[in-house]
């Protein structure tokens, strides 16, 4: 179950096994099933090389070596890098059967050799080649004693030195070769042993990136990853389609890499990669999938992945003080507090905005007010989607729990309001959930392309069998949602700013 063993009486179901290791993937969330992997890594010829610099990829060689290999590799874990030089690196020692010899061989880059300590078996080595260079490793007869080569994380090979070591061996199974895989949501299904179940992925976001970390923290605040799209080499999410995001960090995407688009068709788009691919400036890479990559390449468009991401977001706002401050004071964080400080006050604004700065300077300061300056609003997902995409776009309930909607006119029991965040790139806002015969007191209505001042938002403080909640008639009017403590807003002013709290 998400990588640790789990023991379980025969007959057990899926969700036996949920319930001994204590996951609960969450509402709608895919459960990833894998079997017969054990039997493939058996037969695998390329491994995972884990060292405290990072990875190394190796394939074997067809040269004879392969039974040492598999003898050394259940030594492997916690080997030392005896010696390094410019042509080559060392690490040692394992147990083996080889025959040294005392002869010199040329080796190619990339090569990985047995060598020997004083031409002693039981003293192997692992040589990795830096460059083209000629040696006496005390190598066995069989291909210069040359068993693997090195095919991925070369770049790393030129940093490894003495000290370092490899952590361990991971057999690679490639996934194409695994026919016995499979997503479901069926806790009724019968479990057979060597199972292995995912049931979350697990992100851990990088500092170099606090604004992208911030916007994959936004994307996945309810605890999932929504899959919208697939290809053999990612999985991506539409939820933040649009919203502007700068460039911070550019690497190599490599499986597992978490980026996001900044710029041009997709801007905003998140992907998760399934294999490596190069650098690319118009995506920032802003986080690493550390567990559950198996669910990744399983997922398709439609499903939603429970997601686990390092570190937890700190957002503050739409908390009450009080509650503020204890959730702060929890984070070892320094607390400021501006505004209104009574008991109901409610928190409309953080800085630093983002986790990571919040947590390099390990402080937030937040500015709150009167809690019947705050109303809550329910927004009407399926009846006004492509509407409602807009209006929490301006409102700042994108990526936020709370935004501001300045007053810009009020009469005859009607509150207008100008969104104060530019929507540029909504070209158009078409008509969308119009009233039929009565718009009810507390009704969210933004004005539709029908009419000149599309994108005004509006609330009416009584039902209205004539005009939309921003002052259009019914065929310029989308309905988006509704107020939920509508007497907050019975008293407001022209220039002031409601903050509204989106109910999920």
């Amino acid at each position: 179950m998400d990588g640790a063993e789990v023991t379980l009486p025969d007959g057990s179901t899926l969700k036996d096994a949920l319930d001994a290791a204590g996951a609960s993937p969450g509402e709608g969330a895919i459960i990833g099933i894998v079997r017969g992997r054990e039997e493939e890594a058996r037969e695998t010829n390329s491994y995972w090389l884990n060292t405290t610099k990072g990875k190394l990829r190796i394939e074997l060689l067809d040269t004879g070596l392969v039974g040492p290999w598999h003898q050394a590799v259940s030594q492997i874990s916690g080997l030392q890098a005896r010696w390094s030089d410019g042509a080559a690196v060392a690490f040692g020692p394992v147990g083996t059967a080889i025959a040294p010899t005392r002869g010199e061989n040329e080796y190619d880059r990339w090569e990985v050799i047995f060598g020997t300590s004083g031409f002693e078996a039981d003293k192997t080595q692992v040589i990795f080649a830096r460059r083209r260079h000629s040696a006496a490793y005390g190598a066995p007869g069989e291909n210069r004693g040359v068993f693997a080569a090195v095919v991925g994380g070369k770049d790393l090979l030129g940093r490894l030195e003495k000290g370092d070591a490899i952590l361990e061996a991971e057999p690679i199974v490639e996934w194409s070769a695994l026919s016995d895989k499979m997503v479901t949501r069926d806790l009724s299904l019968p479990l057979t042993d060597g199972m292995e179940i995912y049931t979350r992925i697990e992100v851990e976001l990088l500092e170099e990136a606090p604004q992208g970390a911030e916007f994959f923290l936004a994307a996945t605040r309810d605890g999932v990853f929504a899959v919208d799209g697939t290809s053999s080499s990612y999985a991506s999410s539409d939820v933040l389609l649009g919203e502007r995001i700068e460039f911070e960090n550019r690497e190599p995407r490599a499986e597992g890499a978490v980026t996001i688009r900044t710029t041009g068709r997709g801007l905003g788009r998140i992907f998760i990669y399934k294999a490596d691919r190069t650098s690319t400036p118009s995506q920032s890479v802003v986080g690493t999938v550390t567990s559950g990559m198996d669910l990744v390449k399983l997922a398709g468009p439609g499903m939603r992945l429970a997601a686990k991401v390092k570190p937890e977001r700190i957002m503050l706002m739409g908390l009450s003080l009080k509650e503020a401050e204890r959730t702060a004071v929890d984070r070892g964080l320094e607390f400021e507090v501006e505004g209104y400080t009574g008991d109901d006050a409610v928190v409309v604004e953080q800085r630093p905005v983002t986790t990571m700065q919040i947590l390099r300077e390990g402080r937030v300061s937040v500015t709150s007010i009167p809690a019947d300056r705050m109303v809550a609003i329910e927004l009407y997902d399926d009846l006004a989607p492509k509407t409602l995409d807009y209006f929490r776009h301006v409102v700042g309930l994108k990526e936020k729990p709370v935004g501001p909607l300045p007053v810009y006119f009020v009469y005859e029991k009607t509150i207008l309001f100008k969104p104060a965040i530019s929507a540029t790139s909504y070209k158009e806002i078409l008509p969308e959930n119009k009233p039929v015969d009565m718009v009810r007191a507390g009704e969210i209505g933004v004005t539709n392309q029908a009419a000149k001042n599309a994108g005004l938002v509006g609330v009416k403080l009584q039902d209205d069998p004539r005009y939309g909640p921003s002052g259009e008639k019914f065929l310029a009017t989308n309905i988006v949602g509704r107020i939920l403590d509508l007497e907050k807003l019975r008293n407001v002013r022209e220039e002031e700013t409601v903050y509204v709290l989106e109910v999920r």
